[in-house]
Order: C-alpha cells, then structure tokens, then sequence
C-alpha cells in the first residue's frame, strides 16, 4: 500500500507532540504529587498551576491543588479549586472535599453556603464524629455568639512581618517560635511556606497589662537551623519541652516517604544556667509528627498532638504520663469526646484542669477555632466542647491560646486579615467567665382536637417575641416537632393545617436545661354533625355553669351560648333539645326540679336571642344520667362530680 506523505506526515508530528505534551504533563504532575506527599506546598501549587494553565485538568489534580493551598491555610485561594472540583467532577468527590469546601467557605464568612455543603458531607458520612456534632448542634452559630464578647484583644507588640506564633509562659517572660530571619545572610527557607525556618524567641512578660518587650533569639542548644516551636515550660522553669524537625545528632530523619515529620524533645536546665542537648521523646517515631506539647497543673501528664495510626482525624490529642523518673507511659487518646476527623492541636491546660486546644472538626467560623472542655467533667455541662467564641475566633485559623488564670491575660495566635505577617500573636484580656449555656427545646405532638388523631403534615412556625421567624417545617408520619430555643425567652409556636383552624401557643422558656411540651390539638374548620350529635361535643364547648342553686344564665355562659345560637342561625331548619343535668349532691328530686329550671331557663335565654320557640325543647334530668360512677354514696373528687354537671344541645331535626 502507498502511503500520501504529505498526509501522513502532519499526522504523525502531531501526534508525536501530542505525546511529548502528555508525557511532560504527567512528568510535572509526579513532580508536584511528589512535593505535595513531602509537603512541600509551594513548589507542588507553582507546578500545578503550570499544569492547569497548558489546559490539563481532572479531578485528582484540582483536589491536590486545593489540598495544597488547604493545609497550608491559604483558604481564600483554596476556594476556588475545591468549588470547580465539585462543580465539574461530583462523582469523583469524596465527603470529605465538602467538609474541606465548606471549612474554605466559612472563612471567607459565607456561612448559609457553607451550612449546604455541611450538610452534605453530613448526609454522605453520618458516621463520622463531625457529622454527629453538627446533627448535635444545628445552631452552633447562635452558641458560639453566646459566648462571644468576652475578651479584649489586641495584636501585640512582637508580631513581626513574619510567622509569629505559640506563646509559652516562662516567669516573668514567654517563648514563642518565629520565622524572622534576625541572620541577614541566612538563606534557610522552608519549602511548605516559602518562610524561614522557626526559631524560639523569648520577650519579657508584663502581668498587669499584657505588654510584651525585648525580644532576643535563645541559643543554639534549643535552636537550629530547622523548625522548632510551641515549647511548655515547668513551673520551676527547669524543663521544656518543645516541637522540632526530626533532627536528631545533626541528621534529618525521614519516612518512608521521605518526609521529615515533627517531633517533641524535651531539655533541662543544667548547673550553668544553659540547657542539655535536648532528647527525643521515646514515643516519638520518623513515621508520623508528635507535635505542641503541654503540660497538665500538677506537670504529671504531657498532653500532645499526633497524626499517629489509630487516630480519629488527621491530627488527635493525646496524653501521656510523665513517671517520677522522668519515664513516660503509654500515650492514650483523648478520645472522641475531643477528637474528630478533622485536625485537633495545640493543646493547653489551665491551673483549672481546662483544656483549651485548636480544631477544624468540631463546629466553628472557619479554619481553626479555639475551644474550652474539662479535663475531668463532673456534669453533662462540663463534658461539652464549648467554642471560646468571638473576637477570639474568626473565619482564618486561630489557635495556641493560653492563659494565666490569676491575672486573666493570655495569648493566641491567627493568620487574621490585618495582622503583620502570616501568623500574629495576640494578647487579650478575658473579662467575662464562659457562660453557662442553658438549652431548652419546644417540642410537641399534632393532633385533632376532637378525635385525638395525628396529624402528619402539619406545617410549624416557631416565632420570637418580636414575631420573627426562627424556623418553620413539616411534621412527619409522627406528627412531632422539635426546636431549640433560647432560654429566658418568648416564643410563639404556631401550627397550620388546611381544614383547621390555625392555633398559635405562647411559650415562655425558663433558665434551667429542659425540654417544654408543647402540644398543638387542631380544631376543624367545618365539623360534621348528625341527628342524635351534641353540638356541645361538636363546637368543644366549655362547661356552661350555673351559680349553686341558681338558673339564670351567667355571664361566660352566655359566650357559650352564643356559639350554639350562631349555629342555629346558620342552619335554619336545625331543631335541638337542651338537656341539662346535676351532679349527685343533694337529693334526687330537687336535682330532678333544678335541671328542669335550667333547661328551660336556656332555652328561654336564646329565644330572648331571636331562636323560634318551635326549634327549641328543653328537659332536665337531674342526677339520672352521668357519664361516670360518681353516684349516690360515692367517693369522687371534686372534678369527677363535676363532669357530670353539664348541658347537652341535641340535635333532632
């Protein structure tokens, strides 16, 4: 066969560039894959970005570029690759990309948006710790504004340009890591931030107002010219223990992966007032990070942060005994009342046995969050997970809080819009204790009035005092409702059902933890009513009470009656027989002639109301006929006997 070069050989060229392109793009994609495992954020964005911009897109490559810019939170730009992620690829998205898109969403303050995408992570992972807190807690925005105003913050004075962050006390001083390069010609740059590497500095503390000053580099003992951070100090100031690179007899220890993970060491104050070369803790290990220590009041138990296998998340908390020889037990989870599937870290312990720590898992406004529990709950309060609430927290990352409890001045660190640099510390004043949360739920069943049956798809409105609406659904199969409401508090709760009467309910919430209820009995609109019917029982009309031994008709009688005269109005051609009847106090011939009085002095009551004598009877009879067996020589009380004291309106024609 003849080939026609001229055509085949265009064909070919292409084709041959075609598969170089591929080839290259694959190569790029290995590369940046490579980084990103290593967590070399920085370069691995630059080579996806590349990628992306030669036109090669699919769905692993938008989820490890807006990984990448996640975990180094850079959320803002992280958005939208995770929205064109789950916009373009649905199929190929795992839940836990929603929970990551909404954690994105929410620190850029589009908190109903991210509310959509929580609730679909919710839906797909029920299973996971996050998803059952927010089941838990739907309002968990209205919670964390209950707690918030209760600090005064301020950036302080030793943010600098750079990543400043994890403030420990140290006497009258604390010890914080930076990036700032105080070296001019050191050129260490790290590859996840494009940042020097961390340092530990130290600054003079002052307790009465939070000032910060003097900062100086600590030596090279403690530093080197990899990362070291958050250390915690003993009271006595002859221990630490801090975060570093796993860096051990100046060789950089690596995983499988060859990735450098983080690790704690811990030093002492020797004779000379300098430190030992610090040692790495024995549970340590090259193949996962142990990172941010911190030590409970009595320096017994070393609490940490761990991506160790047989975690919840991405990092737990953990604790770990220190034994009186300095030996270490075994580390134990916190467990998942604290730890999620996301990322729990930093952990603080106050001289109140509370735990303050930093998530992503547990509800918040975005990024991390600062939370606050008891180490050692004694109530179904004190085991909650409280967030600290605002302006200690905010849609970025907000974490390594600490306080003395003495003065109530602390530090926490955020990458905040309006910071100096990347990472800021910031000092606050707590000028009010955590509230304590008190949770009242409405709830209720739906049903008729007249026959008690349920009534599925009624539609439930709960108003606030000011009638606006808090929430509004449709119950089920059930017929119940439910709705967390604010306590010392106003609400209406009004249910609607087409044929019924509208009804709405006043509901005043109290102080304490309860759930109020709160039923709804619906009365028809239009209610049938046969021959032999009382229309008393049809149109639930209250007892029609007579003063003792009297006839004539009292005034709340007479709004009763009204109802019954309106009727006969209606239905012209509509004929009753007013019965009346006693109780079985007194003897059984006055009762006898008293209900006859009563009956007629009804009857007369609604002709004087324009009723035609010939459409109304009425007879008395006495103690004959009562509805229980609260007879002669009985022992009822005093609601029993009264059932039996009541008119009937009889529908005979």
């Amino acid at each position: 066969m003849k080939l026609n070069l001229h055509k085949s050989l265009p064909i070919f060229i292409l084709f041959f560039l075609w598969n170089s392109i591929v080839f290259c793009q694959e190569k790029k994609i290995q590369k940046a894959q490579s980084q990103y495992d290593r967590y070399q954020y920085i370069d691995a964005q630059n080579t996806y970005l590349k990628v992306i911009k030669k036109g090669y897109k699919d769905a692993d490559l938008l989820k490890s570029l807006a990984n990448s810019y996640y975990f180094n939170s850079q959320f803002d730009e992280a958005l939208p690759w995770y929205k064109e992620l789950i916009d373009s690829y649905t199929s190929e998205v795992e839940p836990e990309y929603y929970f990551r898109y909404a954690q994105t969403l929410k620190a850029s303050e589009q908190y109903d948006e991210a509310s959509k995408y929580m609730q679909k992570f919710t839906e797909l992972n029920a299973d996971d710790q996050r998803a059952k807190l927010l089941i838990e807690e739907p309002d968990y925005l209205e919670r964390i504004d209950f707690q918030s105003g209760r600090f005064e913050i301020k950036n302080s004075s030793i943010s600098s340009y750079a990543t400043d962050f994890g403030a420990a006390f140290l006497g009258k001083s604390i010890v914080f890591a930076s990036s700032r390069d105080t070296l001019i010609f050191n050129k260490n740059v790290h590859q996840w931030n494009d940042e020097s590497f961390l340092d530990l500095f130290q600054a003079n503390y002052d307790s009465a107002n939070g000032e910060l000053t003097e900062v100086k580099k600590l030596g090279k003992t403690l530093n080197t010219k990899f990362h070291e951070s958050t250390p915690v100090y003993t009271k006595d100031g002859q221990t630490v223990y801090f975060t570093r690179n796993n860096f051990d007899k100046k060789k950089l220890g690596r995983d499988q992966k060859g990735t450098n993970k983080l690790k704690i060491y811990r030093s002492y104050k020797n004779a000379q007032g300098g430190w030992t070369t610090p040692q790495s803790l024995p549970f340590n290990s090259d193949e996962f990070s142990v990172a941010h220590p911190g030590l409970s009041p009595d320096e017994n138990t070393l609490y940490f942060s761990s991506d160790m296998p047989g975690g919840a998340g991405m990092s737990d908390l953990y604790k770990v005994t220190i034994n009186t020889d300095g030996s270490f037990g075994e580390p134990v989870n916190l467990g998942d009342r604290i730890n999620t599937g996301g990322k729990e870290t930093f952990p603080f312990i106050s001289t109140a046995n509370e735990l303050y720590f930093s998530s992503d898992g547990h509800a918040g406004l975005g990024g991390l969050d600062v939370f606050v529990t008891h180490l050692d709950p004694q109530s179904k309060e004190e085991s909650l997970v409280v967030n600290v609430g605002k302006p200690i927290n905010g849609p970025k990352d907000d974490f390594a809080f600490i306080i003395d409890d003495v003065s109530k001045r602390g530090y926490f660190s955020s990458n905040r819009e309006g910071g100096k640099g990347s990472d800021d510390i910031y000092s606050f004043l707590e000028t009010e204790e955590l509230k304590s949360f008190c949770e009242i739920t409405i709830a209720g069943l739906i049903t008729d009035k007249d026959t008690n049956e349920l009534l599925p798809g009624t539609k439930v409105s709960i108003l606030d005092s000011g009638n606006n609406l808090i929430q509004t659904f449709v119950v089920g199969d059930d017929a119940t409702y439910s709705q967390l409401v604010k306590c010392d508090s106003q609400y209406f709760v009004r249910a609607e059902k087409e044929a019924y009467t509208t009804l709405e309910n006043l509901v005043n919430t109290g102080s304490e933890t309860q759930t109020m209820d709160t039923p709804m009995a619906l009365e028809k609109k239009i209610k049938s009513a046969d021959i032999g019917d009382d229309l008393a029982k049809v149109l639930a009309l209250k007892r029609i009470y007579f003063d003792f031994d009297a006839s004539y008709i009292r005034s709340d009688a007479s709004i009763e009656l009204a109802k019954v005269i309106e009727v006969m109005n209606e239905y012209p051609q509509m004929k009753i027989e007013v019965r009346s009847h006693t109780d079985s106090h007194g003897s059984e011939k006055y009762n006898l002639y008293l209900s006859e009085k009563r009956a007629k002095a009804t009857v007369q009551y609604m002709i004087a109301k324009n009723i035609s004598a010939d459409r109304l009877t009425g007879k008395g009879f006495g103690e004959q006929q009562p509805i229980n067996d609260c007879g002669d020589g009985s022992n009822c009380s005093k609601d029993e006997y009264q059932q039996n004291r009541r008119s009937e309106f009889i529908i005979i024609k």
